[in-house]
């Protein structure tokens, strides 16, 4: 008696199924933010609510065509963030523009940049079929990654803002070339180290029981450190320099599953930190006030605003529409996970992290169910530059590590970010797809009439 053989289920009824759940959330969110501000539902809830509608089913039909077998729950994970991010950014013009009629508003842009993102995710997975054909273009993706980190310090086209130049001009628009960089990044990383990793997985000796690297093969983990540093000095973002840090250390220690490159990251890592701390102004300034944010509340109102809304908050909320969150500064891009926990609560605040939660749960099931080496290490470089992302958002507007200035995925208002993002799930679907389809059928001969033993 043979066992049968397990075939995957596409699982595209239950993705309908969830996307139907996270579009209502979005929109009964949209209705809320009307009924708290104005007592009432704004009046073109029925055009975001169709908005959402087109936009969830383009993408279920898009996955449904091109990869069948993809992860069946990310993508609803993620149009529920986008509706709750837009949600809170309407909220947040209603709330600016109350005390100033003149303040831009930010929703209809974002709504036009998710529409974009959701066109740069069909993109990938139309273009990219079979994902392990990246690797052929290692250093391809590893040069565009530099020559993005530089971009921003091109004169003419940099912008710096808010102390920090990661910006650049593109006509009537601005964009962020690090968010491109960090996937360019990811690729790259993970067809380096595909190649070189026997080498920094078996060479180098055992020290106080862990087993640290040789010498010579400290090269890659030297140059990671020095782009970092390089970052933190030229573009004056603290947050891009320990994101990129962070990934390749990681990735280097899930090739090689050796500890001791994360001992040598963290020293390397304190080193960065020390020496940032006693060289660079900006960086003293967001480590005191990481510190002590009381100390200088004319300097430090933005992170002492943010502290009071999510003790206003407290556990349940003040609502939707109910808050004072427009009072923090950049409450609608940097300081939005605070906004979320002053009118949601604690309670809110935690359902949105474990949607993160599970989004890089299902991003790390997918590195480890993948059967070729480079798209294991893609999968769990993009699932842990999430992770990192949102670890260091949240945690630098709680006060658990120093302010570094990086968006909230999918929820932050700005365009370079939740294009990026999307790409990013754009990729994971890819590589899901390819790793749970049905391996090729094998046909055997029974009979071999064409070959024909010649005796001479």
């Amino acid at each position: 008696m043979t066992t049968p053989a397990w075939v995957p289920r596409k699982r595209r009824g239950a993705e309908f199924f969830l996307t139907v759940l996270a579009v209502t959330i979005g929109i009964s969110a949209y209705a809320a933010v009307g009924l708290g501000v104005e007592g009432t539902i704004p009046g073109d809830t029925y055009k975001l609510g169709f908005a959402l509608i087109v936009v969830a089913v383009a993408t279920h039909l898009i996955v449904r065509r091109v990869a069948p077998y993809a992860d069946p729950v990310l993508v609803p994970l993620v149009i529920a963030l986008n509706g709750l991010g837009l949600a809170m950014i309407y909220r947040l013009d209603l709330g600016r523009q109350q005390v100033n009629a003149d303040r831009q508003a930010f929703a209809n842009g974002q709504l036009v940049w998710t529409a974009i993102g959701i066109a740069a995710f069909a993109a990938i997975l139309i273009l990219v079929r079979d994902h392990r054909r990246l690797q052929t273009l290692t250093y391809t993706f590893g040069a565009v990654a530099i020559l993005l980190l530089i971009l921003p310090l091109m004169p003419g086209i940099g912008r710096t803002i808010n102390g920090a130049r990661i910006w650049i001009n593109l006509g009537p628009f601005s964009f962020q070339p690090g968010e491109a960089a960090k996937v360019c990044l990811a690729i790259f990383f993970a067809g380096y180290l595909v190649v070189k990793r026997d080498a920094l997985a078996l060479a180098g000796r055992r020290i106080a029981g862990i087993d640290l690297p040789r010498g010579r093969d400290l090269g890659p983990i030297l140059a990671g450190w020095l782009i970092s540093v390089g970052i933190l000095i030229f573009q004056r973002d603290l947050g891009s320099s320990l994101l990129f840090f962070g990934l390749f250390v990681v990735m280097l220690y899930v090739a090689t599953e050796r500890a001791g490159w994360l001992v040598v990251g963290a020293v390397l890592f304190v080193l960065g930190a020390y020496f940032g701390y006693l060289a660079f102004g900006h960086v003293r300034v967001r480590f005191d006030a990481w510190l002590d944010p009381f100390g200088d509340p004319d300097r430090n109102g933005q992170i002492i605003n943010g502290l009071f809304g999510l003790a206003h908050g407290g556990v349940l909320g003040q609502g939707w529409g109910l808050g004072s969150p427009q009072l923090t500064p950049f409450s609608f891009s940097d300081f939005i996970a605070a906004s979320m926990g002053e009118e949601l609560g604690l309670a809110g605040l935690m359902a949105i992290l474990m949607i993160y939660g599970l989004i890089v749960e299902r991003g790390l099931r997918i590195a480890l169910t993948c059967r070729d080496a480079f798209g294991k290490l893609l999968a769990a470089g993009l699932a842990f530059s999430f992770a990192l992302q949102v670890f260091v958002v949240i945690g630098g507007v709680t006060r658990l590590i120093p302010l570094t200035g990086l968006t909230t995925p999918f929820m932050a208002q700005g365009g370079s970010s939740i294009v990026m993002n999307w790409v990013i799930i754009g990729l994971l679907l890819r590589i899901s797809d390819q790793t749970r389809r049905p391996a090729p059928e094998i046909s055997t001969f029974e009979h071999d009439e064409e070959t024909q033993v010649v005796k001479r």
